[in-house]
């Protein structure tokens, strides 16, 4: 099967906020069957290689209910909200930084995304 990269903005929306000294970033399908493909290109580790420099480690929880992955990212918000000297102590662009990750998906799928994001 011939595949493409594609960033992940056209295959799932997603929403960032704070969690202490972590963003949580939930990962959300646009369409249901998108959901199995972010599942098995979108892992902890990918994830924490794409924050690299940005975050101590990375947690991910499968949500199939909402075809949704949620990501803790630890140490990213150097420690907190109220501690924090970061621009984005909330952790709000995290979610638009996710979206921008790019992962392999077979050339149909990515033809099905563009022609719904155009």
């Amino acid at each position: 099967m011939a595949t493409t990269r594609v960033q992940l903005r056209l295959l799932a929306h997603a929403r960032s906020g704070d969690k202490g000294d972590a963003a949580n970033v939930g990962l959300i399908a646009l369409e249901p069957e998108y959901y199995d493909l972010l599942c098995r290109e979108v892992t902890a580790k990918r994830v924490a290689r794409h924050f690299k420099g940005m975050v101590s480690g990375v947690d991910r929880y499968e949500l199939p209910n909402l075809h949704a992955l949620n990501f803790m990212l630890h140490g990213a918000l150097d420690g907190g909200g109220t501690l924090s000297l970061k621009t984005d102590a909330q952790g709000k662009v995290y979610s638009t930084a996710l979206l921008r990750m790019e992962i392999e998906v077979p050339r149909k799928v990515a033809r099905r995304a563009k022609e719904a994001a155009a």
